[in-house]
C-alpha cells in the first residue's frame, strides 16, 4: 500500500469521526497490493457498526473489474477501542480473500493493523508501505 493510500484511509476514518468510517480497498488479489482507496459512506452511521452502502460496493466493484483490479478488501475505523476486529466485524466479514484493515482513532496519533479473517479465525498480516 502507498503512502498515500494509508493517509487517505487515516483521513477519511478521522473525517467521519465520531462515526465509524469505512471503505474500500482496489488492487491486485494475487500480490494484495491496493492500488486504490474508495472511501465509502458509513450507512450504519454508528461509532460501533459501519456498513458499506451496497449500491457504493457494486459501483467499485464494477469500476475496479474494468481497471483488471478487484475489491481486495475493507478499511474502517474503531473509535475508542484496539485496531482489532470486534465480534461483528469477524461476523459481516464477507470474504476470506480479502484485507481487513482496522483504524483506531482512540489515542492522538491512529494506529492501522490488517487482518485476513477465515472462518472466524482472525490472522494479523503485515502492512507493507510503499513511497508515495
Amino acid at each position: 500500500m502507498a503512502q498515500s493510500h494509508l493517509a487517505e484511509v487515516i483521513a477519511h476514518c478521522s473525517g467521519t469521526y465520531p462515526e465509524e468510517g469505512c471503505g474500500l480497498l482496489a488492487g491486485d488479489p494475487a500480490t494484495g497490493t491496493v492500488t486504490a482507496v474508495h472511501p465509502t459512506v458509513n450507512l450504519a452511521a454508528s461509532a460501533r457498526l459501519y456498513e458499506v452502502d451496497p449500491g457504493e460496493y457494486l459501483r467499485i466493484d464494477r469500476a475496479a473489474e474494468a481497471d483488471g483490479r478487484a475489491v481486495i478488501g475493507v478499511f474502517h475505523s474503531h473509535t475508542n477501542t484496539d485496531p482489532y476486529p470486534s465480534p461483528t466485524d469477524v461476523a459481516q466479514a464477507p470474504d476470506p480473500a480479502w484485507h481487513y484493515v482496522v483504524v483506531s482513532l482512540r489515542d492522538e496519533v491512529a494506529s492501522v493493523c490488517s487482518y485476513r479473517i477465515v472462518d472466524g479465525l482472525i490472522t494479523r498480516e503485515a502492512i507493507r508501505v510503499t513511497g508515495s
